[in-house]
């Protein structure tokens, strides 16, 4: 039932989006250790807001990603490889927006948090034995672990580049890097050695996983109105 909700309300935010504009864009996130991910069509959302000011406004929306891999911190042992993925997962973020805009081309200057959830967590087995085989210096390894998902939190800086090829068809370029994290606690086992085999416990209590990396998107919209530089509603 969570799941059906999730996608209810994104589906409810891009037919609000399309009512008022119509959009393609190609978004990706290459996470820090992680495989690169881009988020499922139609449910993803951005830059609907408000104006404060002629220069100022505050955005929020809603993605959702399908993550290829994910790298965790707080191990007692380091990787560059994903440790977590394939999932799903939900990222809503909250921005201020600095424009500066001219006739026909806008330059967005944002910065705030955002909330991120994984839902159909997955351990990549295969890069996790890896790791402990290096850690221990044995010839095999193999574990069973238990994790605790929780949602994360992060902030994030980015700018956007907007111009306007006609009153109605715009193309927009963006570019965000976002550095977060969420508790994930590891618990369980790995068996493994070189000339003979032995049991270890896992108790990774400060085990997060990482949301550090780049989120790109370049896209295409029409609008149903005059162009208007700074009221955007983006459906990727």
């Amino acid at each position: 039932m969570k799941r059906l909700s999730i996608i209810a309300l994104l589906s409810a935010l891009s037919i609000t989006g399309i009512a008022q504009e119509f959009g393609l864009s190609f978004s990706y996130f290459l996470p820090k250790n992680g495989y690169f991910s881009a988020p499922i069509s139609p449910f993803s959302l951005r830059g609907v807001g408000i104006d404060l000011t002629r220069f100022v406004a505050i955005e929020t929306g809603a993605s959702l990603y399908r993550m290829s891999g994910l790298g965790m911190k707080g191990l007692p042992f380091e990787t560059k490889q994903p440790l977590i993925g394939p999932n799903f997962t939900l990222f809503v973020p909250a921005e201020l927006v600095f424009m500066l805009k001219g006739n026909s081309v806008e330059f967005d200057i944002k910065g705030g948090g955002f909330l991120f959830y994984g839902f159909g967590q997955k351990i990549n087995y295969g890069n996790l034995d890896r790791a402990l085989r290096e850690l221990e210096g044995w010839s095999v390894a193999n574990s069973n672990v238990r994790f605790n998902n929780q949602p994360g939190f992060g902030y994030h800086v980015g700018a956007e580049l907007t111009f306007y090829v006609t009153q109605q068809i715009g193309i927009s370029l963006e570019t965000n890097y976002l550095i977060g994290e969420s508790k994930f606690p590891l618990t369980g086992s790995y068996t493994g050695g070189t000339t003979s085999l032995e049991t270890k416990p896992i108790d990774f209590t400060e085990a997060k996983i990482d949301f550090t990396g780049l989120e790109f998107s370049i896209g295409v919209f029409y609008s149903t109105g005059s162009a208007q530089p700074g009221k955007k509603k983006k459906k990727r």
